[in-house]
């Protein structure tokens, strides 16, 4: 008997934002796997089995997912927005690379909405143009590493969307991420703080950099700096679609 994995993206939290082939999926399922929040979001019925565990074991939640696949099961592994944007269908595919599975396995990674580009869209259009994700937690990389592509990304005039800016074990970081931000860029450059969008929590609050400040942002919370063109018509933040480079002086 044949199983599956099915990596799927339940978006940033509204149901309606989870989409009909994601749906499918988690109809189709036989065991649910992820971190104890996004497994609360499924409706137990029967047949399903959901295995929620703690966001620091995805490595093993992976290995679970192959293990039930080779018994024939239907396993489905959600991630909150998409699961290949800092969530777990890389982490499957760790799993899958290390271990003793058949890399024939039949496996699907099921795009959903980004916390990203959900925050974006509330806030106006302010990934209009050029623009890089970078996650700061260093949990899985070097401070050193955050800190060298935050201030590539700020000279190269990114759009920055940052995941993970501030949490309780990571209290002070985020403080000198908004320090980085103010060597490499200028005061009024826009700062898009938008926490728990799409859910009854949702807030989304635009301020210039001068006047951010780490306590604006917690782990619900995705900012969004604009580039050096973004600009604010009205409510709404947006980066226009052309960049004017000036003529060389003679």
């Amino acid at each position: 008997m044949s199983g599956s994995v099915v990596v799927a993206g339940l978006g940033p939290g509204d149901p309606q934002q989870v989409t009909p082939e994601v749906q499918r999926a988690l109809n189709n399922a036989t065991d649910i796997l992820g971190y104890i929040p996004y497994v609360a979001r499924i409706a137990a019925r029967p047949g399903l089995t959901l295995h929620p565990s703690d966001n620091r074991e995805e490595l093993h939640r992976a290995r679970h997912a192959l293990e039930l696949a080779r018994q024939g099961r239907h396993a489905v592994i959600v991630s909150s927005g998409d699961p290949g944007v800092f969530a777990m269908a890389s982490a499957l595919f760790e799993a899958l690379e290390s271990g003793n599975y058949d890399t024939n396995t039949d496996i699907r990674i099921l795009p959903g909405i980004t916390a990203m580009l959900a925050a974006a869209a509330r806030a106006g259009a302010p990934l209009g143009h050029d623009f890089c994700a970078i996650n700061l937690s260093d949990n899985l990389k070097p401070w050193s590493v955050v800190e060298q592509r935050l201030r590539m990304a700020a000279r190269g005039d990114f759009a920055m969307a940052f995941y993970n800016p501030r949490s309780k074990s990571r209290p002070h970081q985020f403080a000198h991420v908004l320090e980085i931000l103010r060597e490499e860029c200028e005061s009024q450059r826009l700062v898009i703080f938008a926490r728990a969008v799409s859910t009854p929590d949702e807030t989304v609050r635009t301020v210039t950099l001068a006047q951010a400040t780490p306590d604006m942002a917690d782990m619900r919370t995705v900012v969004i700096v604009g580039n050096s063109l973004t600009r604010q018509v009205g409510r709404w933040v947006y980066t226009p679609r052309s960049v004017v480079v000036p003529a060389s002086a003679p």
